[in-house]
């Protein structure tokens, strides 16, 4: 083989282990964004703790709710003093809601919606319903675990 040869050989090997980190660094975080759903679908809550109040009841209408965004949390109240909790990583591929539109929980990444009743699936693409968790309140703090 000929010193050419080798350089040339050795460019394209040092080309191809560059071009893969560079690959991975880009497509690491672009993998991430979109979610593998491996916590939606593992049943997980996404973060809850239970470690004391998240929040004031007084923070979440009747009729609609509030996302605890740290807490990965959405706490909703249908009627008054009637509390209800659920995870707030979507069952699609694990996005967090984003928004309460009436009485939907949305997740703006693919659209599905949510009940603030139960959680249920009110419009797809996900396929099964937020994962409840319990809420309590207590002079006017909520809980949840």
């Amino acid at each position: 083989m000929s010193e050419n040869e080798t350089t040339n050989q050795n460019l394209a090997s040092r080309r191809a282990v560059i071009g893969g980190f560079v690959g991975l660094g880009v497509g690491v975080p672009l993998v991430a964004a979109c979610g593998s759903g491996s916590e939606a679908s593992s049943g997980g809550s996404g973060g809850t703790t239970g470690s004391g109040a998240i929040g004031k009841s007084s923070e979440v209408p009747v009729g609609g709710g509030k996302i605890f965004t740290s807490e990965k949390v959405v706490v909703t109240q249908p009627t008054e003093g009637d509390f209800k909790a659920f995870s707030a990583i979507c069952t699609h591929q694990g996005c967090p809601v984003s928004k309460i539109s009436g009485e939907d929980i949305d997740c703006t990444c693919h659209g599905s919606k949510f009940s603030i009743k139960d959680g249920s699936v009110v419009h797809g693409p996900a396929t099964r319903g937020l994962e409840a968790l319990k809420v309590s309140v207590a002079g006017g703090e909520i809980t949840v675990t």
